[in-house]
């Protein structure tokens, strides 16, 4: 299923940005933000499940799907400044927010900047810490190979990572999704938000001053944030809860929609 696309510009740097807005005008907002090097249809499963009862958006990061890059050099606090622009825009006060790993970043940094903005959280497959000196590394190795050896090849190691190995043998659909996507991302894109990446603070230090519910979702198979790392979270953020999706690895929401969706529905109905 596809959805209707809308184009606004930021009013506080004239960025352009495309995002998807279904469902109903004066319910309860929930903002999906996807993750790298990903774009907004990897929420196409949430959009159609939760637009009957709810205000969906989700939309494009700078650099990713159809939105802008713009010139300046990324990072998560810049995202931030545009999920408040948007919100801004759209005439958005507060709102769910839902964050999918790097999205996960960009939701962490807002809630923690802008408290006054978000009434929920879901956490999905991503992490508070900041990257270790190793992982800077392999950032900066993964740049250097998609130069040498382009995005066709880095796509296809992306995939193996993101997906769950059950997944990754039956879910051709999803893995043609995710290659498209990854693949639509320009090099330049790509490098500026691996860098970005690299380069965010850790948030962990401040998990415990969330005042809003947490639910966090993590794929029982994800290599690339463990149910460690969520289980860690859940610890230290005192109004929280943790589910673990069953046959799904990173992409929990794409390779287990049902059961992720589930989850998500049953923390939307505590919130009212």
């Amino acid at each position: 299923m596809h959805y209707s696309e809308k184009i606004l510009t930021l009013t506080t740097n004239n960025q352009i940005v495309s995002y998807i807005d279904e469902g109903l005008v004066n319910a309860s907002t929930i903002i999906f933000i996807h993750g790298f090097p990903l774009n907004k249809e990897m929420w196409n499963k949430q959009v159609g499940e939760f637009k009957d009862n709810y205000r969906v958006i989700a939309y494009d990061i700078r650099g990713h799907g159809k939105s802008d890059s713009g010139e300046e050099d990324f990072s998560i606090e810049l995202f931030v400044k545009d999920l408040i622009s948007l919100m801004d825009v759209l005439k958005i006060d507060k709102t769910i927010l839902c964050g999918f790993s790097m999205g996960g970043y960009i939701a962490l940094n807002a809630i923690e900047n802008y408290p006054e903005r978000f009434n929920a959280l879901l956490l999905c497959d991503t992490n508070c810490a900041a990257d270790l000196p190793q992982a800077k590394d392999k950032r900066m190795d993964t740049i250097e190979s998609i130069k040498e050896k382009g995005v066709e090849l880095y796509a296809q190691e992306s995939l193996k990572r993101l997906f769950a190995p059950i997944s990754f043998s039956k879910q051709i659909e999803e893995i043609s999704i995710v290659r498209a996507m990854i693949i639509g991302t320009s090099k330049e894109s790509l490098f500026k938000t691996l860098y970005a990446i690299a380069q965010r603070a850790e948030s962990c230090t401040k998990l415990h001053e969330i005042k809003v519910p947490v639910l966090i979702l993590v794929g029982k198979d994800d290599e690339i944030t463990p149910g460690d790392v969520a289980l860690a979270m859940h610890k230290k953020i005192k109004n929280s809860t943790i589910h673990f999706i069953d046959r799904a690895g990173h992409l929990s929401n794409m390779e287990n929609p049902i059961q992720f969706n589930f989850q998500l529905n049953n923390f939307l109905k505590t919130l009212k």
